[in-house]
C-alpha cells in the first residue's frame, strides 16, 4: 500500500514546517539550550502542524546526535539519522506515545497515563506522551492530569494539541507553555504543493493547484489529501476536474459571479446562477467564496494598502482580478449586498431549496437603483 501524501512529506525539522516560523525558532533555541519545557500547549487549526511539531520535540529531545555531539545540538534540530530518529519517524518509539483524547478522554485512561509517567523510559532519555484533540478530555480527566503536570517526572515531557483552546481548563493551560499555530498561507500551501507534484511526477495545471489549496482552508494537511486524491485520475488534471472531484468552483467562476453583481446586472447574474447550479456545484460553499471575495473586494477599495496582506492569501494574477474589481465598488451597495448574501447562507445551510435564497438576495439587491 502507498504512503499517503501528508505523510510521505510531512516536515522532518523544524525548519520544514511551514507558516509557524515563531514557534519553531522558539523550539529549536529551547533545544539547542538543552531547556524543553516539561509540558506543552499547542493550538490552533486542523492541519495547521500541531501533531507534527509535537513529534518533533519528541525527536530532538531524545535524539542520539544531540546528546553525543555538542556542536550539532547547538543547531535544534534532530539529526534524523539516529536510531531514535528513525523509530519515531517509523512509528516504532516505545518512548513515545500518542493518545487521542477523542476516543480515551475517561478519568481511567489519564490514570493509566499517570501510570506510565512514572515508569523510566525504555531506551530514551525521556518518555514523550502527546495527547490530540486534548478539549474532549472529561472533566475528571483533566483533574487526574493536573497533578502530573505540578509536578511531573524529570524524564517526562507532555504535549496537549487542540483545536480548541477555550475548552482547556486555565488550570491546566496554566502549567504548559502556550503555542498558538496559526492557519497556513494560501501561497505558502501552493508551493508546497507544487514541489510535491514535480516530486510525484503528477501532471496537473496551476488553476488546479490553487483550488485544491482554496478547498483546504489553511489546513495544509487537508491540501495535501486532497492532492493524493485527485492524483488517481488517469489524465492530467485541470481546473474542471478539481471542480468536479469537490464539487467546488475555482477562482474564475466567483470572480465573473462577482462581476455580474457588482455591475447589478441581474438577468446575466441569475442565468449564470442558474447554470452553476445545473452543473452540479456545491452552491452553499460557492456563496460562501463569493462573500470573501466581495469582502475582499470591498477592502481594498476602502483601503488599497490591504493588497500587502492580500498577497500572502491569494496569487498575483487573483490579485490583480480584484483590484479590477474594486474600481466597480458602490460601497453601500455592497455592503448591503454581503449582509444579504450572509444572511442567504445561513437559510441555504438548513434548506431544501437551496438555490432559492441565494436567488433572493441577488434579486432584491440588484433590483434596487440607488
Amino acid at each position: 500500500m502507498a504512503l499517503a501524501i501528508y505523510r510521505k512529506y510531512r516536515p522532518k525539522t523544524f525548519e520544514e514546517v511551514l507558516g509557524q516560523e515563531s514557534t519553531t525558532e522558539i523550539l529549536k533555541n529551547a533545544a539547542s539550550l538543552n531547556r524543553l519545557s516539561h509540558a506543552y500547549l499547542f493550538y490552533g487549526p486542523r492541519g495547521s502542524g500541531k501533531t507534527t511539531t509535537a513529534r518533533l520535540v519528541a525527536k530532538v529531545a531524545n535524539c542520539e546526535t544531540c546528546q553525543k555531539d555538542e556542536n550539532f545540538r547547538k543547531k535544534g534540530e534532530p539529526c534524523n539519522q539516529c536510531r531514535v530518529c528513525k523509530e519515531i519517524d517509523e512509528g516504532h518509539a516505545l518512548d513515545l506515545v500518542e493518545i487521542d483524547a477523542a476516543s480515551n478522554r475517561g478519568v481511567d485512561e489519564i490514570r493509566n497515563l499517570k501510570e506510565g509517567i512514572n515508569l523510566s523510559p525504555t531506551s530514551y532519555a525521556y518518555k514523550v506522551f502527546i495527547i490530540d484533540e486534548a478539549h474532549q478530555l472529561t472533566k475528571d480527566a483533566f483533574n487526574a492530569l493536573l497533578k502530573t503536570l505540578e509536578e511531573p517526572p524529570s524524564h517526562a515531557i507532555i504535549i496537549l494539541c487542540t483545536t480548541q483552546i477555550e475548552k482547556i481548563p486555565t488550570t491546566i493551560a496554566s502549567r504548559a507553555q502556550r503555542f498558538h499555530f496559526k492557519k497556513i498561507p494560501l501561497i505558502t500551501i501552493i508551493q508546497k504543493l507544487e514541489k510535491i507534484v514535480q516530486l510525484e511526477n503528477i501532471e496537473i495545471s496551476k488553476p488546479a493547484i490553487e483550488l485544491i489549496a482554496a478547498a483546504s482552508d489553511g489546513s495544509l494537511r487537508d491540501a495535501e489529501s486532497l492532492l493524493d486524491q485527485i492524483a488517481s485520475l488517469k489524465e492530467k488534471i485541470d481546473l474542471q476536474s478539481v471542480e468536479e472531484v469537490l464539487g467546488r468552483v475555482g477562482f474564475l467562476k466567483t470572480a465573473k459571479m462577482a462581476e455580474l453583481l457588482l455591475k447589478s446586472d441581474l438577468n446575466k447574474s441569475l442565468e449564470y446562477l442558474s447554470q452553476i447550479n445545473e452543473e452540479g456545484y456545491n452552491l452553499v460553499q460557492f456563496n460562501k467564496d463569493l462573500i470573501h471575495y466581495l469582502r475582499r473586494v470591498l477592502s481594498l477599495k476602502l483601503n488599497p494598502q490591504l493588497e500587502e496582506i492580500f498577497k500572502k492569501e491569494i496569487t498575483d494574477a487573483e490579485l490583480e482580478t480584484l483590484k479590477k474589481h474594486s474600481k466597480l465598488v458602490d460601497v453601500q451597495k455592497t455592503i448591503n449586498l454581503i449582509k444579504s448574501l450572509i444572511e442567504a447562507y445561513t437559510e441555504m445551510r438548513y434548506s431544501p431549496f437551496t438555490i432559492v435564497p441565494l436567488e433572493v438576495a441577488i434579486v432584491e439587491n440588484l433590483m434596487i437603483k440607488n
